[in-house]
């Protein structure tokens, strides 16, 4: 079992060739600094990094990333080193967070090749710091350890080198924002490729270049949870390339959409609802949206990529003018600043000309597909819930709200996840909110009716019978919130209240994750006793930790982890701090599970671009009601035997 480690514990390692996962929630710089004997690093030769990522024994990223994994091989380290410092920093003039304490608390973990976990360490308690050395590798006696430090520097990288001996600490640190912003502007042109699970393609009719679809656009947009996703395939120019459909063969290609004419000679064509490339409406609709999302977060990358160039080389050409004491003041000078100050203006008005012009392109899109989306996919405003009946399928994917960017707020991009849901979910009622909404009472209830819309959509998505909701509100400060539930009869059991409800719901959950995983791994299904339910199960926790002992704590926190795997789902309502008394302990249990706020909150970020997106979770329309309408008519179809 993996070793947990707080700030100074250590642990044994058990081998020698080893990785080092970082898992931030945002983009950060990972690297390392190899240390002798007392602890000091001989020179910038001793320091991997993404401008140096390679050093004997030990290998990092080259640019920043939401998730990273070190090589190191300890048997391969020089003879004269006896300490590997593994470090993070946050990438300086991205326009990301400046300190750690906009983070989640990063999580490292050391782990063999095959990915068998010999320690963990969640660095908490950062501040102001924007640049931590997380753990260390030590030599003792021949044998080596590893050892939580958790130290972090407000002065980031500079500081860091400086208290490691390095007298070429600013220069290092320089050279590294240096190599990460060589490193970024490279992900926009090349994001990393897709693992081979499957590769969805289209040809773009709008001029555009190939899209690829992962699992959707809540799969690439990351928050603080450390399972790495699949990533966008890099789009290849020309005619369509080849692809591969999960549960298909590859020589079976799929049907091309067909290509709108456009509205006058040179235009780009009309946009087409449904013009992706797949094998049903439904697929080639998914994979349009996530061309969508991955269309923005290209121009978005391409506009502010441009804009720093425009603003560096404007500093530039300024600097040297303030050096030349000749030209530095009177007429040459001041002529020299408008010349430098009048290509900056050309260079980011040209910018910005290119950036309207895609994000036109991408709004005209967006207005012919929303209306085309079927209920899994579409607002809570959609015409087509008017004529919504129970499915007979389950959809590729289910809409748990919209993704946006501030260079425009109104071209929303609908978050889809896959199905069966991968992870569970987390709506966050917390403190952290209130910087943009005050009223901590109204947040909950917000967070609770959020939750609500969430668990209809989710009802409304599967065929009737197939998915099964308990809920646990254990001091009942939601019982209005969850009456629509209630009242329409589509809960397993009335809300559980009460140390002993709370213990009864999880110990019956408990008991199916452990029958089925024993039946799966033993190839029994059929053993199963009959009057299991074999529906898919979620279970809404709200008010946590209220009711909870460390037993139920312990219980939630596997129904999280073995959960998902068997069908048995978790929804938290709660604030993280609330549950502070139990520390590092729940951190897993966060991390396990997809963020989302019941307000607009920016705190999502794609894994190879790194734009912080922002959520806006699902609204009904005011004075709709069309939850009930929803709710109505999934109970009646599993009266009705599913019609």
């Amino acid at each position: 079992m993996a070793a947990e480690l707080v700030r100074g514990q250590n642990h044994p390692l058990p081998w020698t060739r080893l990785e080092i996962r970082v898992s931030a929630g945002e983009p950060v710089v990972a690297g390392a600094t190899l240390g002798d004997d007392r602890g000091k690093v001989r020179g910038v030769e001793w320091v991997a990094h993404p401008g140096s990522p390679a050093l004997p024994g030990l290998e990092v990223s080259q640019q920043a990333a939401a998730e990273h994994r070190l090589a190191v091989d300890l048997g391969a380290l020089p003879d004269t080193v006896h300490r590997v410092s593994v470090l993070l920093a946050l990438p300086v003039g991205v326009g990301g967070p400046v300190s750690f304490r906009a983070l989640p608390a990063p999580f490292v973990s050391v782990t063999g090749l095959d990915g068998a976990e010999v320690a963990g360490y969640t660095i908490t308690d950062l501040d102001t710091e924007s640049a931590v050395v997380a753990l260390e590798l030590y030599r003792r006696q021949d044998a080596w350890k590893v050892r939580a430090v958790g130290q972090g520097y407000a002065g980031g990288l500079t500081d860091l080198f400086t208290d490691q001996g390095l007298p070429e600490a600013r220069e290092l640190a320089g050279a590294i924002e240096d190599a990460v912003a060589r490193g970024l502007a490279r992900s926009v042109a090349t994001p990393p490729p897709r693992p081979a699970d499957g590769t969805r393609v289209r040809t773009a009719p709008h001029g555009r270049s190939e899209r690829s679809a992962p699992a959707g656009p809540a799969d690439a947009a990351r928050d603080a949870g450390p399972q790495g996703q699949p990533v966008p395939a890099p789009r290849q120019p020309g005619g369509p390339v080849d692809y591969t459909h999960p549960g298909r063969r590859a020589s079976a290609p799929p049907p091309q959409p067909p290509v709108a004419p456009a509205a006058h000679p040179g235009q780009a064509p009309r946009p087409v609802a449904g013009d992706a490339t797949g094998w049903s409406m439904e697929e080639r609709l998914y994979n349009q949206v996530w061309g969508m999302f991955e269309d923005l977060a290209r121009t978005t990358a391409a506009y502010r990529s441009a804009v720093d160039f425009a603003d560096s080389r404007m500093e530039q050409e300024l600097d040297r003018v303030l050096s030349d004491p000749r030209s530095r003041i009177g007429g040459a000078g001041d002529a020299a600043r408008d010349t430098a100050r009048a290509k900056h203006a050309d260079l980011t008005g040209q910018a910005r000309a290119a950036l309207d012009r895609d994000l036109a392109q991408l709004a005209a899109e967006a207005d012919v597909v929303e209306p085309a989306l079927p209920p899994a996919f579409a607002a809570w405003s959609s015409p087509v819930w008017q004529a919504y009946r129970a499915p007979m399928e389950i959809p590729m994917a289910l809409r748990l709200g919209d993704l946006h960017l501030p260079e425009r707020i109104d071209l929303r991009i609908p978050m889809l996840v896959r199905l069966p849901l991968e992870r569970g979910l987390w709506i966050d009622s917390g403190k952290a909110l209130t910087n943009t909404f005050t009223d901590a009472a109204e947040l909950r209830r917000l967070a609770v009716d959020t939750a609500v819309a969430h668990t209809a959509r989710l009802l409304a998505a599967y065929p009737a019978g197939e998915f099964s909701v308990h809920v646990i509100d254990a001091a009942g400060s939601a019982a209005a919130a969850f009456a629509p539930l209630v009242s329409a009869g589509v809960l397993a059991r009335p809300p559980a209240s009460g140390a002993a409800g709370v213990s009864e719901v999880l110990a019956r959950l408990t008991q199916r994750v452990d029958l089925v995983q024993m039946a799966v791994r033993g190839g029994a299904a059929d053993a199963l006793p009959p009057d299991l339910d074999v529906a898919e199960q979620l279970l809404i926790v709200n008010d946590f930790p209220h009711g909870f002992d460390d037993r139920a704590v312990t219980r939630l926190r596997y129904l999280a982890d073995e959960g998902p795997a068997v069908g048995v789902h978790l929804m938290m309502v709660a604030d993280r701090e609330d549950a502070a008394e139990y520390g590092p302990l729940l951190d897993p249990l966060w991390r396990a599970l997809l963020r989302l706020t019941p307000v607009p909150d920016d705190h999502l970020a794609d894994p190879w671009v790194g734009h912080t997106w922002t959520y806006d979770p699902p609204v009904f329309p005011q004075g709709s009601d069309v939850l009930r309408q929803v709710l109505d008519r999934v109970a009646a179809a599993r009266r009705n035997g599913g019609r």
